[in-house]
């Protein structure tokens, strides 16, 4: 019996796969589905902080704030969209869901702009007095915000698996250089997509308003939901199975509940896993290679226990994760169509070792945050150059345009990186990669945003001097004779 059901594969709901579906003709829906949608929704943030401050009277603190955290939002949503299309709903239904979201949002954040009530009155011209926005005004914004952050949150994390969805088919020969093809397109307009969101929409909200500029992104993400839908009936939808994230909680509890039950070293039907598993058996600990090696020191170093003593904890809790892969009774344990009977209680060797995954790039994850907190202060960059002198061949550059040349400078160097330094560093060390581990690489990614943070305080201590130089320092409007686009070219954060 115990034979029988670990050689038995864990049911899921299958892929039910067309072929006379999806291919390469659903492609354009879905790609113009995620460009438009990043022209629309990238378009709004540059500029965002002086809507803030000019129509709801904010200061420039608060307003940094609110955007810093609708950034978050966006991008912290990303989890529950995939999450919701992994286990309920499916990526068809949840890219729908978003584009109807963000649809929704964007024609909200218009209205502020179209209806006078919906903002403050304007300053009183001979008292100077200025209202600041009601509870209600403010409510209506920020719901705006939560409907494109939920929009941002379905689409962005679907639409890319949901085009690999209509290509992946095993049977065809050519099926990874096809898949390799689409994400190249995919990536490429999503990168130009960011430019143009970043260049034309952040000009027309400059030059024609905001009436304009919030329509602009409304019918660009019209056209994307519009689009999407109109393919609809050409594409694969593959049905929800199972989240990772639920697989996750699953062993969590598991563990919990198992947590008294004694590890004995025995054959491999003790343990519940599927036929094509990686793993028969769990590990032991959370290294098998060089890179978790380092990952699982980096863990144990974060600890307050001596080295040993981390090592040891860590091991422990291999072994309180294992307890739930174990079949103590296979009539009990086990339904006769190999699935659990209790998912909560006995999880498969794989989402055990899924989980201790995730467990080893934790460290190496976390060492990012206080990058990311940096290199997303973008309000105050933004600011910074509207007070500075943006002329680039008798062309005024937007000051929310200066996030370009971030794109730019990006793609820039990773050519440069990829294709000129690290041959030469392989020709001289001999070594693949350069010589340069992941470790190394990601040490030198994390100095690079601390240049950077030194960089923006010599700029800012250069303006601020200028500015009292020149009897601007009682003009928040003023502009200083310092040029932003020189400073803007040469900020290291871009290759950080």
């Amino acid at each position: 019996m115990e034979n029988t059901i670990a050689e038995e594969k864990m049911i899921l709901i299958p892929k039910d796969k067309d072929r006379k579906k999806g291919g390469l003709r659903t492609m354009p829906f879905i790609i113009v589905n995620e460009a438009f949608e990043r022209v629309a929704s990238y378009g709004l943030m540059p500029n965002m902080i002086f809507y803030l401050m000019n129509n709801y009277r904010l200061e420039a603190a608060n307003g940094s704030t609110i955007l810093f955290l609708w950034s978050a939002m966006s991008n912290g949503l990303s989890n529950f969209g995939a999450f919701l299309s992994d286990s309920f709903m499916g990526r068809y239904l949840v890219i729908s869901l978003g584009s109807f979201c963000s649809l929704l949002g964007m024609i909200l954040l218009w209205l502020t702009a179209m209806i006078p009530q919906l903002q403050p009155p304007p300053c009183d011209r001979f008292t100077e007095t200025c209202s600041s926005a009601t509870a209600g005004q403010m409510a209506i914004l920020f719901f705006s915000f939560g409907l494109i952050s939920i929009g941002a949150g379905c689409i962005r994390p679907c639409s890319n698996a949901f085009g690999a969805d209509q290509l992946d088919n095993e049977e065809n020969p050519n099926n990874e250089s096809v898949l390799q093809s689409f994400f190249n397109w995919y990536y490429a307009a999503t990168g130009l997509s960011t430019i143009i969101a970043f260049t034309v929409i952040v000009y027309i909200q400059d030059n024609l308003g905001w009436k304009v500029g919030f329509a602009v992104p409304a019918i660009l993400m019209f056209l994307s939901a519009l689009t999407f839908l109109v393919g609809s009936s050409q594409y694969i939808k593959v049905k929800a199975s199972s989240s990772l994230f639920t697989g996750f909680v699953q062993v969590v509890v598991a563990a919990f509940r198992n947590r008294k039950l004694n590890l004995s070293h025995g054959s491999i039907e003790q343990h519940y896993h599927s036929d094509d598993s990686e793993f028969q058996v769990p590990t032991d600990n959370l290294r098998y290679t060089s890179v978790n090696t380092m990952m699982t020191r980096s863990f144990a170093s974060m600890l307050d226990y001596p080295n040993h003593l981390s090592l040891t904890f860590l091991s422990t809790l291999c072994r309180c994760l294992n307890r739930t892969c174990i079949i103590i009774d296979p009539d009990r344990d086990v339904n006769l169509d190999g699935s659990a009977s209790n998912p909560w209680r006995l999880c498969t060797v794989d989402q055990v070792e899924s989980l201790k995954a995730l467990l080893r790039v934790i460290p190496i994850w976390t060492t990012g945050i206080m990058m990311h907190i940096n290199l997303n202060q973008n309000s105050f960059a933004t600011l910074q150059a509207n007070t500075m002198d943006r002329n680039i061949l008798n062309f005024e550059l937007p000051a929310g345009s200066l996030n370009v040349f971030l794109v730019l400078t990006l793609t820039i160097w990773l050519t440069f990186y990829d294709r000129i330094l690290l041959p030469l560093l392989a020709r001289f060390t001999g070594r693949p990669r350069g010589g340069l581990s992941p470790k190394v690489r990601i040490g030198i990614g994390l100095l690079v945003p601390v240049a950077a943070r030194a960089m923006s305080a010599v700029v800012e201590t250069i303006r601020r001097k200028t500015a009292i130089e020149e009897g601007l320092e009682d003009e928040p409007d003023g502009v200083v004779n310092v040029s932003s686009v020189a400073f803007a070219t040469n900020n290291p954060a871009w290759i950080g």
